[in-house]
C-alpha cells in the first residue's frame, strides 16, 4: 500500500468546468527505481515461498548447465581410448545428456513455480490501482485524460511480469553463472583465461550500461507519446457524434498524428541507438571469444592442455556469450520496466481529497433529515462557487432548488455525494438513532449507498439494458429490475425491441434516445429503493407528454424520502415543501410556489418566461395536430 506520506500532491484544477476553462493537472512527483521496487515488495511477500523455490531451481539449472562443458571435455578425451574401455564414453554420453535435460527440467519447473505469482502481483497491483483510481476525488477525474491513464495501467501491468522475469530469473542467474565459470576456469586453468573474462565483462557491462542509460530517454519519449496518442484517440473517438456534427474528422486525425509523429521519431531514434548497441556488444564479446580460444589453442600446441580442454573451453564460452548477447536487452527491458512501473506507481501517488476519518461510522438513514449549515464551497479558491448556504431538507420532505445555470445547484448534490468537503460550513445528516452528525462522521460508502441520483446527463454502461438497470442494486432479482422499469414507464418499450432486456445500449448510451437513457437512469435510481433521492434535472431530455407521465411517478415514489430536487423547469417543483432560488452561489430567495409568486422576485420572473414559452409550444402543437396531410 502507498505510504501517504509519500503522496504527491493532487492534481490542480486551475478552474472548474463551471468556469469555462480547462482543468490543469500538476504533473506527478519523479520516483527513483528503488523506491518501485520498494513499491513492489509487499505485494512480493506473500509469495516468497514460491520466490525461494523458483531461485533454487534456477541455481540447479545453472550448475546443471556448468557440468555440460565438463562431461563433454571428458567425453572428447575418452574418445581416443582402446576399444575395450568404450563403455566409459558410452557413460559419458548418458551423462551429457542427462546434463542438457536437467537444465531445461529444471528451467521449465521454475516456470511453472513462478508463473502464478507473476500473474497475482500483476492482478494485485491493477486491481489496487483500479480501486484507487476510483476512490480518488471528481477533481481528479475532471482533469484526468481516459485513454493516457488506460494505457497507464496496462503498460504498468505488464511491467511488472516483465521486471520480475528479467530481474529474478535472467540477469541474476547470468550474473551467478558467469562467476560459476570464472570460478571453474580459474580452479582447472591459469589465471589468463580468468583476466580475459574479467577483461571482456566489464568492458561489456560498462558499454552496455551507458549506452542503454542514454537510449532512455527516446523510450521515455516514446512512452509519452504514445500515451498522448492514446489520449487522443480515446477522446476523439468518445466524442464522435461532435467530430461528425462540424465536420472536423480531418483536423481529428491531424491532431492525432502531430502525436504519431513524436511517436515515429522516438522509435526511430530507440531502433538507430539499438543498432550501436548491438554492434558494440557484439565487437567486445568477439574480441573476447577470439582471445581465450587463442590463448587454449596454444595450450593445446605446447602440450598444456587436451582437445578436450579446448572444446570445454569454447563450450563455456558459448554458454556464456549467449546471455551476455542478450544482456543489454534485459537491461533495457528492466529499464523500461521501471519507466512502465513509475508511472502506474504513480497514480497511486494521486492523492485522495475526501477521506473516511479514523472514528468515522456507516450512516443507517430511514427517513434523515439534512441540513445545510452556512457552507461555503469553491472548485477554485479564485471563484466562490456557493457563498453561506443554509437550508434543511425535513425528513420524508422534498426540497427543490432552482436558477440560471451556473448558480451552484448541482455544486450542492456532488457535495451530499461527497464527491468533495466542503471549504466552510458542514453538512449535517440526522441517522435512525436521532443522531445529528456531520456528513464526514460518516463513511463515504454508507453515505452514497443512502443516496440515489437522476442525473441531467445520463451516461450508460455499453452493456445490455438489463445490466444497466441493474446497476442500481446488483443483488436485485429479475422481478425487481423489471418492477423498476415498469414504475420508469419504460418497460413496454424495452420488451418491443429484438433483444429486449438484452438489448446492447452502445458506447455512453447512444443507441437510445435521450429520453429513454433518461428512463433506464429513473428506473436504476427505484432499483437503489434509497432513503435520499436526487433528481438533477431529471425530466430535462423529455418532451412535454413524457414528462407530464413520469413526473406523477417521480412524485409517487419521492413519497417517504428525503428529496432534493434540481431543476430548470418550474414546472416540476410546483408540489415542493419548499423552492430555493439560487443565484450566483447563494439562496435569493425561498417559500412555496404560491409564496415566490406573490413576492415578485426571480421566481416570479422565471415563471413568468417558462409559461410563455409552454404557450409557443402549445400553439406549435395545435397547429401541426390540424394540419392536413395532402396526398400525392
Amino acid at each position: 500500500m502507498t505510504d501517504p506520506s509519500r503522496a504527491a500532491p493532487t492534481p490542480d484544477l486551475d478552474q472548474d468546468k463551471q468556469t469555462g476553462t480547462t482543468p490543469v493537472v500538476r504533473p506527478t512527483l519523479a520516483r527513483g527505481e528503488w523506491q518501485v521496487v520498494r513499491d513492489l515488495l509487499p505485494f512480493l511477500k506473500p509469495y516468497s515461498g514460491r520466490i525461494a523455490l523458483a531461485l533454487a531451481l534456477v541455481v540447479a539449472g545453472k550448475l546443471a548447465n556448468l557440468t555440460v562443458p565438463l562431461v563433454l571435455k571428458r567425453l572428447v578425451d575418452g574418445l581416443g581410448v582402446q576399444p575395450t574401455l568404450l563403455v566409459l564414453p558410452v557413460a559419458l554420453l548418458v551423462a551429457y545428456g542427462a546434463s542438457r535435460l536437467s537444465v531445461t527440467l529444471f528451467t521449465e519447473l521454475r516456470q511453472v513455480v513462478f508463473a502464478r505469482v507473476m500473474a497475482r502481483v500483476s492482478r494485485r497491483v491493477t486491481l489496487q490501482v483500479f480501486r484507487h483510481l476510483h476512490a480518488l476525488s471528481l477533481r481528479f477525474h475532471l482533469a484526468r485524460r481516459t485513454g493516457g491513464v488506460a494505457r497507464d495501467v496496462e503498460r504498468g501491468g505488464t511491467a511488472i511480469s516483465d521486471l520480475l522475469d528479467w530481474t529474478l530469473y535472467t540477469i541474476l542467474p547470468t550474473i551467478l553463472e558467469v562467476a560459476l565459470v570464472t570460478a571453474v576456469l580459474a580452479w582447472n586453468y591459469d589465471w589468463g583465461f580468468v583476466g580475459i573474462t574479467l577483461v571482456t565483462l566489464v568492458a561489456y557491462i560498462a558499454f552496455t550500461f551507458s549506452i542503454t542509460e542514454w537510449r532512455t530517454r527516446y523510450y521515455r519519449a516514446s512512452v509519452e507519446a504514445d500515451t498522448h496518442a492514446n489520449e487522443r484517440a480515446v477522446d476523439s473517438l468518445l466524442n464522435y457524434e461532435t467530430v461528425k456534427y462540424f465536420g472536423n474528422e480531418e483536423h481529428e486525425a491531424r491532431r492525432y498524428d502531430e502525436n504519431l509523429v513524436k511517436l515515429e521519431n522516438a522509435q526511430v531514434m530507440s531502433r538507430k541507438t539499438l543498432a550501436v548497441l548491438n554492434l558494440g556488444q557484439t565487437s567486445i564479446v568477439a574480441i573476447g571469444v577470439t582471445a581465450m580460444m587463442w590463448r587454449a589453442a596454444a595450450g593445446v600446441v605446447d602440450g598444456s592442455m587436451t582437445v578436450g580442454d579446448l572444446v570445454l573451453v569454447n563450450a563455456y564460452l558459448l554458454q556464456l556469450s549467449a546471455p551476455l548477447n542478450m544482456l543489454g536487452m534485459m537491461y533495457r527491458e528492466v529499464k523500461q520496466a521501471f519507466t512502465n512501473l513509475e508511472r502506474l506507481f504513480g497514480l497511486l501517488d494521486e492523492r485522495q481529497d475526501v477521506q473516511d476519518r479514523e472514528d468515522s461510522m456507516p450512516l443507517h438513514a430511514a427517513q434523515p433529515r439534512i441540513e445545510f449549515d452556512h457552507v461555503e464551497f469553491a472548485y477554485d479558491a479564485r471563484r466562490r462557487i456557493l457563498q453561506d448556504v443554509s437550508f434543511g431538507i425535513e425528513p420524508g420532505g422534498t426540497l427543490a432548488v432552482v436558477g440560471h445555470s451556473g448558480s451552484g445547484k448541482s455544486t450542492l448534490a456532488r457535495l451530499l455525494y461527497r464527491f468533495y468537503d466542503v471549504d466552510g460550513g458542514r453538512i449535517t445528516i440526522r441517522d435512525v438513532d436521532g443522531m445529528t452528525r456531520d456528513i464526514r462522521d460518516y463513511t463515504q460508502a454508507s453515505v452514497r449507498s443512502a443516496i440515489a441520483i437522476v442525473p441531467q446527463d445520463t451516461v450508460l454502461f455499453n452493456d445490455t439494458i438489463y445490466y444497466n438497470i441493474l446497476y442500481g442494486r446488483p443483488s436485485a432479482s429479475r422481478e425487481e429490475v423489471e418492477q423498476a422499469a415498469r414504475a420508469a414507464h419504460i418497460h413496454d418499450l424495452i420488451v418491443s425491441l429484438p433483444d429486449g432486456y438484452e438489448s446492447e445500449v452502445g458506447e455512453r448510451g447512444l443507441k437510445l434516445s435521450g429520453g429513454e437513457k433518461q428512463r433506464v437512469a429513473i428506473a436504476r435510481a427505484l432499483l437503489k429503493n434509497p432513503a435520499i433521492l436526487i433528481f438533477d434535472e431529471a425530466t430535462s431530455a423529455l418532451d412535454s407528454k413524457s414528462e407530464r407521465s413520469i413526473q406523477a411517478e417521480l412524485d409517487r415514489i419521492a413519497v417517504g424520502r428525503t428529496t432534493l430536487i434540481i431543476a430548470h423547469r418550474l414546472s416540476t417543483v410546483m408540489d415542493a415543501d419548499e423552492i430555493l432560488v439560487m443565484d450566483s452561489g447563494r439562496i435569493v430567495e425561498r417559500g412555496h410556489h404560491a409564496q415566490l409568486l406573490a413576492i415578485g422576485g426571480h421566481y416570479a420572473q422565471m415563471w413568468q418566461l417558462q409559461q410563455q414559452e409552454q404557450r409557443k409550444i402549445a400553439e406549435a402543437e395545435a397547429i401541426d395536430e390540424d394540419a392536413v396531410p395532402v396526398e400525392t
